[in-house]
């Protein structure tokens, strides 16, 4: 395609943006920086309606954009805005300070984009695997019945409750606790594995064999902090959206999980998907994520889903502000972290 075909594509796309409504020549030709007729734009829009990134929703109405013409678009034509300074300082007084919880900082962060964009925010957070276990507990509650009480430092807590074959002295107890407080404390949660339970079975069953389904209990929550979390807030946005297939949205939300598997993909940067190419549910739909990190690992995703028509010049440094700005703040929490001295005996 040549640049002026180029151009009345991105004029199109910005014109059913701001709009809603499918867009014509005469539109076209009345922009300052389009200097052909109705005619021309006329043509290059058939042209374009070929080959596929615009479509004639009827014979007599204008053109819309395709999610492929959305796909040119975002890819090569849009050209995005600078945050003022009063939108970044807004955007900082929604998401918290240095001293807010990490889960905090997440949800205020989908939060204000709901606010912002009235679409629906979409969310994982796998930070806990990159924590540290700083606390295990294991509390009696009945007969032969004791809850494992995991707690990382970020903040996370998991329990599971575990039945023994027989009730345990507070001697015993207290040799797990220690033990659990020598070969555990410190331990990052990424870095437990199944070799790492096999030898604590054997070092605990050494010393009473009933005590190993505590270490399985510990090791069964530290799988569950590895497991992505996902969440979508502001769904009400999607349901009330003309342009979206309730149907759609409701078999979306009940199967939402499926989003788990499309953002563990590795990407860097922005990422746009459309629901008309495959990717979920809602057919008319595009979803914008990008990562947040945490002392540069990957910690999770955070975006929005809306209609295809949403404001992508607007929303793109949305996303692009808080993800960065929770990745320097989680990474600066990171920082003012201790852990625990290590006083297991060398080996």
């Amino acid at each position: 395609m040549d640049d002026r075909k180029l151009k009345v594509l991105a004029a199109v796309v910005d014109e059913f943006i701001r709009t809603g409504e499918p867009v014509g020549s005469k539109a076209i030709s009345k922009l300052e920086h389009i200097k052909v007729s109705a005619a021309t734009i006329r043509n290059d829009m058939a042209m374009l309606e070929q080959l596929g990134y615009l479509e004639q929703p009827h014979t007599s109405a204008g053109r819309i954009p395709t999610y492929l013409g959305y796909r040119l678009y975002i890819d090569e034509l849009m050209t995005l805005p600078e945050l003022s300074d009063n939108e970044k300082m807004r955007l900082d007084e929604l998401l918290g300070d240095d001293d807010t919880p990490e889960e905090l900082l997440i949800q205020n962060a989908a939060a204000a984009l709901t606010e912002l964009t009235q679409c629906a925010a979409v969310v994982t957070n796998s930070a806990p695997r990159f924590s540290v276990i700083s606390k295990v507990e294991v509390i009696p509650t009945g007969k032969r019945l004791y809850v494992i009480l995991l707690i990382t430092s970020n903040g996370s807590i998991k329990n599971k409750a575990c039945r023994l074959e027989f009730d345990l002295s507070n001697e015993q107890l207290e040799f797990f606790t220690h033990y659990v407080e020598q070969n555990l404390n410190g331990v990052s949660v990424d870095e437990l594995s199944e070799e790492m339970l096999d030898k604590m079975i054997t070092a605990v069953s050494a010393y009473m064999v009933s005590l190993s389904p505590l270490v399985k209990g510990i090791y069964e929550l530290s799988e569950d902090l590895k497991q992505q979390q996902l969440t979508v807030s502001g769904s009400e946005k999607l349901l009330s959206c003309d342009e979206l297939d309730k149907m759609e949205v409701v078999r979306f939300i009940e199967h939402k999980h499926e989003l788990t598997d499309l953002l563990e993909d590795s990407f860097s940067g922005i990422q746009i998907k459309f629901g008309a190419d495959g990717n979920f549910a809602i057919g008319n739909s595009s979803m914008i994520v990008s990562k947040y990190r945490k002392k540069g690992k990957e910690a999770g995703s955070l975006g929005i889903i809306g209609p295809m028509r949403v404001n992508y010049k607007k929303i793109i440094p949305y996303i692009e502000y808080l993800t960065h700005k929770i990745s320097d703040l989680m990474s600066e929490d990171d920082d003012n972290i201790t852990s625990p001295p290590d006083d297991s005996p060398d080996s």
